[in-house]
């Protein structure tokens, strides 16, 4: 396990503080805010390790942004425990920090069972992620533009198939993703790494079909909304494909879906996002 990794989880081994309450910290990046994927797999977290039933799986969780985290102190969590059924158990959990709600998560978690199947295709002819560079290579052209972040250890290895700075329109991207090590064999730990990669990449294919970026400095971004579905099993330290598209874009808001499946082309997990794309006019 890299270095970077063993942060990582580290960072999602929230502290118990009160029945239902955890805190958890933010790594040492000189970020002006905490990333989402952050606040999202710690909530995920959070919410977890209050299913007492020990093979009910997170299925679905839906999650607001609401004021940008501070990474200088740490995040409380609290759980709500809003259900425990025979079959499903639903939890409510919110960040809180300087007294205020900074986001909040709904999950539902499942016991597993049969039923019918059926999943959409994954994208045919994808390169493999071994034949393409790795992100410090893909991104070396911008490591002007990138500043301290081209050079940052990252937990998560992410190929890109396409230069994804390219400036050439299109309507989506292909990422391919995994974590850098091997992890333990834990469900929610993989569940909740996944959580955090799912928001690193998925709201710049809305600026896809315009052939832009968010590294020029004339756009704003932000994450609004997370939501996820879980299908099947995966494992978050092998190869996953996230095939994200931008579905709408309106209002200074984008709209992008991902699907990410596994190598050998099941779809695992499900995803879309909202988030701020407002436009920085220069004043006159």
């Amino acid at each position: 396990m890299s270095e970077a990794l063993d942060q990582l989880v580290a960072l999602l081994d929230l502290e118990a503080i009160e029945v239902n309450i955890f805190r958890g910290t933010s790594p040492d990046e000189n970020r002006q805010r905490v990333f989402g994927g952050q606040v999202a797999g710690q909530a995920l977290v959070a919410a977890s390790r209050t299913v007492e039933q020990p093979d009910r799986r997170v299925h679905s969780l839906h999650a607001y942004f609401l004021r940008p985290g501070d990474p200088t102190v740490p995040i409380l969590y609290e759980v709500d425990r809003i259900r425990d059924g025979r079959s499903f158990s639903t939890r409510r959990v919110v960040a809180i920090q300087h007294g205020h709600a900074i986001f909040n998560l709904q999950a539902s978690f499942q016991d597993p069972e049969p039923g019918l199947e059926h999943h959409i295709r994954m994208p045919a002819d994808v390169p493999t992620p071994e034949s393409l560079p790795d992100q410090k290579t893909r991104m070396a052209p911008y490591k002007e533009l990138l500043g301290a972040w081209y050079d940052r250890p990252r937990p998560i290895d992410v190929r890109y198939v396409e230069d994804p700075i390219s400036g050439q329109p299109s309507d989506g991207q292909l990422v391919w993703l995994r974590a850098d090590g091997e992890l333990p064999e834990d469900p929610v730990l993989h569940a909740c790494i996944v959580t955090y990669a799912s928001d690193m990449t998925l709201l710049d294919s809305t600026l896809r079909p315009f052939g832009r970026s968010g590294l020029n400095g004339d756009l704003m971004l932000a994450s609004l909304d997370h939501a996820m579905w879980f299908h099947r099993p995966f494992r978050a330290d092998e190869w996953l494909l996230y095939d994200q598209r931008s579905l709408s874009a309106s209002a200074a808001r984008g709209l992008a879906g991902g699907a990410i499946f596994t190598a050998d082309g099941r779809l695992a997990i499900s995803v879309v996002q909202e988030g701020l794309i407002r436009e920085i006019r220069a004043r006159r």
